[in-house]
């Protein structure tokens, strides 16, 4: 059984930072592409940043400059800093990824983290 856990979250003032991470554990061949999405209150669930198995990132252009993704697969993580916070970053914060396990690439999430941005 393969398990998402995401750790890092928070309270923060306008401003700072946090880095959230996602840790895979289980029957883990490798995992491929990975994502963190964002659920703000009221909010349809939505993609934040994306990287690739070969390093290759992508992100929304309202963190573009200020949120950078990345991933240690010695470690089978995957993290998220934010730098330059705002309020509107408020929401429950979720690891995705697509993870080889018994030779079959499966789709897995998170069970999420809060990150509060307030002062």
């Amino acid at each position: 059984q393969v398990q998402l856990v995401e750790s890092g979250g928070g309270l923060v003032q306008p401003g700072g930072s946090l880095r959230l991470s996602c840790a895979a554990s289980g029957s883990i061949s490798s995992i491929n592409n990975a994502h963190w999405y964002r659920q703000g209150p009221g909010w349809q669930r939505e993609l934040v940043a994306t990287i690739t198995k070969s390093g290759s990132t992508n992100y929304a252009d309202s963190v573009k400059g200020r949120f950078a993704i990345s991933r240690d697969d010695a470690k089978n993580t995957v993290y998220l800093q934010m730098n330059s916070l705002k309020p509107e970053d408020t929401a429950v914060y979720y690891c995705n990824a697509d993870i080889y396990t018994d030779w079959k690439l499966r789709n897995y999430w998170g069970q999420g983290t809060q990150v509060s941005v307030s002062s």
